[in-house]
């Protein structure tokens, strides 16, 4: 490399960059506005050009040149009026599972330089709001994460040009791509678990069965404790939240006194479950058993710690990011959706 420009009050220019890398200034050009097919040795040579002349890009200039923004908005669209407990934004940043989607996230956008941008949609003026924000050109792509079944923000967005990914499968086919896990399997895990450990009242704590992964979770329960020969299962609908996990579990104690299990589909829940079997005079595990469902920071705050069904959240939305960065990238929409696997994490709890 040749020397790098002495120090001065002027702004480092691509010029200054290609004399310290040892190229040409299109080159230097092109590593910056991410082109696919710069030689990788070239690109090494401008990147540290760029780290030791610590040139700022234009990013207005670049703009003009990419017509691109990047950045990419997250969207967290809810249900109009839920019956839920704590007002939406609040639930938003007090779940376990939106702070490791954002961090998946960020591990694949931000050594790209892209920003996220947070957009919340809960009823119509929103979501219009929302659509025209988005088509405005203000980002470039979506990650959205649609709660319920019934939300017409999926549909709307499958309509727009927009590159886009969906958090969890869609309730019906779209042309989306989607990222997930294999919700249905991961409660079967727990259901065998509980059958092979001797368990045989079992009841369950579901999430709202307006939301498909909900669904899938309870369904999936129980078909594999049916199939296991366990008594029919007694259960009861939370909104995945701590005090209706609590609710949830005084309810089932009420219906089913003898119950030596729980599985409860989310371990923020769990944590409110295994609170109310405290207060109950029930021990953890030795009088029942407790299965939550995320493998999240509330597993481990649980006295004690709560055997659970673990779901990727950090990886599934680190491989929501580069099918997104894939589709401005490419312009090819849809991508091929993608389902993770889960896993059962034994603890103490059951």
């Amino acid at each position: 490399m040749t020397p790098e420009p002495s120090s001065s009050s002027r702004p480092v220019t691509l010029e200054d960059v290609a004399r310290v890398a040892g190229v040409s200034r299109a080159t230097v050009s092109r590593v910056i506005n991410g082109e696919a097919t710069v030689d990788p040795r070239l690109r090494k040579l401008v990147d540290e050009a760029i780290a030791r002349t610590r040139y700022v890009p234009n990013r207005a200039a670049r703009s003009l040149v990419t017509r691109r923004t990047d950045s990419v908005a997250l969207v967290v669209s809810e249900r109009e009026q839920r019956e839920v407990t704590g007002p939406f934004v609040g639930r938003i940043f007090s779940d376990p599972y939106f702070g490791r989607v954002v961090g998946g996230l960020l591990e694949v956008a931000r050594p790209r330089g892209v920003q996220m941008v947070l957009l919340l949609a809960d009823d119509e003026p929103s979501r219009t709001q929302l659509l025209g924000y988005l088509q405005q050109g203000h980002v470039d792509g979506v990650v959205l994460i649609s709660s319920h079944a019934d939300d017409p923000l999926p549909g709307l967005l499958a309509r727009t040009a927009l590159p886009a990914v969906l958090a969890g499968r869609p309730a019906t086919p779209l042309s989306l791509t989607s990222v997930d896990a294999d919700q249905r399997a991961g409660a079967r895990l727990a259901a065998e678990h509980l059958a092979a450990t001797g368990r045989r009242r079992v009841a369950a704590i579901a999430g709202p069965q307006d939301m498909t992964a909900a669904r899938e979770r309870l369904a999936g329960f129980l078909a594999a404790a049916k199939e296991r020969g366990l008594a029919e299962v007694v259960w009861t609908e939370g909104d995945f939240t701590q005090a209706s996990g609590t609710s949830g579990m005084q309810r089932l104690l009420g219906l089913r006194p003898d119950l030596d299990a729980v599985f409860v589909a989310s371990d923020l829940m769990a944590l409110g479950a295994v609170a109310a079997l405290h207060r109950q005079g029930r021990r953890v595990p030795d009088d029942v058993a407790v299965v939550g469902f995320d493998d999240s920071s509330s597993a481990l705050a649980c006295d004690p710690p709560l055997t659970t069904v673990r779901q990727p959240v950090e990886e599934m939305a680190a491989e929501m990011a580069r099918l997104l960065l894939r589709q401005i990238d490419t312009g090819e929409r849809p991508l091929p959706s993608v389902v993770f696997h889960p896993e059962l994490v034994i603890r103490q709890s059951g």
